[in-house]
């Protein structure tokens, strides 16, 4: 199956849900030529416009982890660093598990660079997160509270199914906030983390 691109419409339950850039207009052109029933589900998902972080969890050393090994340029460590923050998360919203796959160069085509790539669960196997550490152009190392956004971004693909219950995962206004309050509530943690390791005991 052809994974369907960010202004398109259909994000089903078993379809894959790919992510290149935020178009401009909210909410989206397609919204009018949804169904009642897909509005309804639109509207609700417009109307969740923050998600905190989940408590009890030490994210900001995992944050900082996941920055070091993204400017050390390893996928193997940056892999590893994402699942344990993904694994981190999914505990603390007490949702299913997810996959964490971190490839290199960003494929491309007429739509432009593919960021990531949120696949849900079928059968036996788990929901896959993918997404890519260089761009396509120049290969350069993406940034890194570019690379965050994205996988948070994954991850509220993933909420919307398994928090909210909601039949299908639309890029709404709300969806976007919910991305943003979640990847600024890491990286305050981050922050945190880092002056509390800087003062004396």
């Amino acid at each position: 199956m052809r994974p369907f691109s960010l202004g398109a419409p259909r994000f089903w339950r078993n379809a894959r849900c790919d992510c290149r850039i935020r178009l401009p207009e909210m909410p989206f052109a397609y919204y009018s030529k949804l169904s009642a029933a897909r509005q309804r589900i639109y509207r609700q998902s417009d109307a969740i416009e923050f998600l905190p972080l989940p408590g009890g969890i030490a994210a900001g050393a995992i944050v900082a982890a996941l920055r070091s090994e993204l400017a050390g340029d390893s996928r193997p460590g940056v892999q590893a660093a994402s699942q344990r923050l993904i694994d981190a998360l999914v505990r603390g919203y007490d949702v299913p598990p997810i996959r964490v796959r971190v490839l290199a160069r960003r494929p491309v085509d007429g739509s432009g660079e593919l960021h990531g790539l949120y696949e849900p669960d079928e059968a036996r196997k788990p929901a896959r997160i993918t997404v890519w550490m260089r761009t396509a152009a120049r290969r350069d190392v993406v940034a890194f509270k570019t690379f965050l956004r994205t996988l948070v971004h994954e991850l509220c693909h993933h909420l919307d199914y398994e928090m909210y219950r909601l039949p299908e995962t639309f890029h709404t206004d709300g969806f976007y906030k919910r991305e943003s309050s979640l990847a600024n509530a890491l990286l305050r943690e981050e922050a945190e983390a880092a002056v509390a390791k800087r003062s004396p005991a």
